[in-house]
């Protein structure tokens, strides 16, 4: 059984990561994020801190998200996983 905790805000997960996200991803962020942790649905995200991973209710969602991420991750403080609930 893995244990999850948290439900970090865009701008909580920029402090984490010790970057910057681009207008456009947060824009996205603000627009797909659930707060409840279980069940994530298609099209939307969860992120949580205990691990620092990014979930994602559909393959289309986490693609575009790490495509917007791909050019400022040698920048993070942090790794930060982008998982797929199913």
């Amino acid at each position: 059984m893995n244990i999850r905790l948290g439900n970090l805000t865009i701008s909580e997960m920029e402090k984490r990561a010790g970057v910057i996200f681009p207008e456009e991803l947060k824009t996205l962020l603000k627009n797909t994020h659930q707060d409840h942790a279980s069940n994530v649905g298609e099209g939307e995200w969860h992120c949580f801190d205990v691990p620092f991973v990014l979930m994602c209710g559909s393959m289309e969602l986490a693609q575009t998200i790490y495509d917007h991420l791909k050019p400022v991750s040698a920048q993070f403080a942090e790794p930060m996983q982008i998982a797929l609930t199913k």
